[in-house]
């Protein structure tokens, strides 16, 4: 697959999530699914893109539906001049390489507690370890993400590159999802 073979265009809605969680304000919306079929994978991948004009770089993540979602943040906003509700256009591509993904500070504590571990992990490519950290972080309880990183820790120890029997569109588990709305 051609990066330019992931090049869409669309219009779509900036919805308000229903928890924003804490700290600032964004908005996401979510992929039309023939956009999203254009992309090299179904789980998290990263795109270039602009919204209204005004470029980013984002990481999609997957709404369980075989679609993606991206998240805009309020810095994106700012730079855009739209709000929730409003409607953008939005031009996207796969980006040509991913990069390499920010482990969480969990995970990179047990890594450098495991040197097996750390060397396999280091001759993994990006997107095996965007699959890892997405399985370690999709745990919804604390005890299943500390079993999660020790368990990524044996198996990288094993020489083990990928991660299996995860689903990393969330479609099958149905792991994942778009965040619900404010009606």
């Amino acid at each position: 697959m051609t990066q330019e073979c992931t090049r869409s265009q669309f219009d779509a809605r900036l919805l308000r999530p229903e928890k924003p969680g804490r700290g600032n304000e964004w908005a996401f919306v979510i992929l039309p699914k023939d956009v999203s079929a254009k992309l090299p994978r179904r789980g998290r991948t990263t795109v270039d893109g602009t919204i209204n004009g005004q470029d980013f770089q984002v990481l999609l993540e997957p709404d369980g539906q075989k679609s993606h979602w991206m998240r805009i943040d309020e810095t994106l906003l700012r730079k855009t001049g739209v709000d929730f509700g409003d409607v953008a256009h939005f031009e996207i591509v796969a980006v040509e390489q991913e990069p390499d993904p920010i482990a969480p500070h969990d995970l990179v504590s047990a890594l450098n507690a495991s040197p097996g571990a750390l060397a396999t992990w280091k001759s993994t490519t990006a997107i095996a370890r965007l699959d890892w950290i997405h399985w370690i972080t999709s745990a919804r309880q604390a005890k299943t993400r500390t079993k999660r990183v020790n368990d990524a820790c044996d198996m990288l120890a094993a020489g083990k590159k990928r991660v299996c029997c995860f689903d990393p569109s969330g479609y099958y588990s149905k792991a994942f999802s778009a965040p619900k709305t404010v009606d």
